[in-house]
């Protein structure tokens, strides 16, 4: 069993700092790393690919709409040319840095509200993957099992990966739980841990409804803004290991 854990970094903006990078930085295998749309500055975005790259653990781009005043959580109805171009402006400005550090994006990863609504808006799903087209589609795009991104870049030859949530709650038809809605987000690093565990070896994890759902998927994502992240990235890190997992990073 060989799983990805990846993180949401580089999410400070300015003076305003969020989460501990350096230090989920030595725990996970992934960098979602923020384009400045949603987070993320120019200083934070080149600080945040050197410390990736010195620990050798793998860039993405954390692709979003342009929303800073709601942290790219709140959805957006764009025109496809206008979100491909968005997509693609966001992707070559922390590819570009990223090379300058001596790295590279080597996968990408829409954010908040843009990540929920490709994975069921067709026309949406089409556009990033176009971006990813005009850019390089030998890279792979995150996202959930079941997204319409599957299908879109299947389309143009662009490859995916799926990826699961240890620290958020799961619909019955598995999808995430609204932010919204009570219970969506999963604080205790035990129970954290052991949903990482179930869904890498068994592949499924228990929805709010408490019907199980399957999850196949190669990366698992602890999110860098929740409270305590650190402290449940270590547990989902340890407790993978426990269970005999790889870590290892799918780009």
């Amino acid at each position: 069993m060989v799983i990805d854990l990846n993180a949401d970094l580089g999410e400070g903006f300015g003076i305003w700092e969020l989460g501990d990078d350096l230090a989920l930085l030595d725990i996970v295998t992934s960098a979602n790393v923020a384009c400045g749309f949603h987070a993320g500055d120019p200083v934070t975005i080149r600080r945040t690919c050197a410390a990736a790259v010195d620990r050798g653990v793998s860039i993405g781009a954390q692709v979003s709409y342009r929303d800073l005043a709601h942290f790219g959580r709140r959805e957006m109805d764009l025109e496809p040319e206008e979100l491909c171009a968005e997509v693609l402006y966001q992707l070559a400005a922390v590819d570009g840095i990223a090379r300058a550090m001596g790295g590279r994006v080597s996968y990408v990863k829409p954010h908040g509200a843009l990540y929920n609504r490709v994975c069921r808006d067709e026309g949406q799903a089409a556009a990033l993957v176009d971006a990813v087209v005009d850019y390089d589609p030998s890279l792979p795009v995150l996202t959930l099992p079941g997204s319409a991104v599957h299908s879109a870049a299947a389309a143009e030859g662009v490859p995916t990966i799926a990826e699961a949530f240890a620290d958020r709650a799961y619909t019955s038809a598995g999808a995430l739980v609204s932010r919204r809605e009570p219970g969506a987000l999963v604080h205790d690093p035990a129970a954290v841990s052991a949903r990482a565990v179930r869904m890498a070896v068994e592949g499924s994890v228990t929805s709010i409804e408490g019907t199980p759902v399957p999850v196949s998927a190669r990366s698992i994502c602890v999110h860098g803004d929740t409270p305590g992240a650190v402290r449940l990235a270590q547990a989902v890190r340890d407790g993978l290991l426990e269970a005999g997992v790889v870590l290892q990073a799918f780009a």
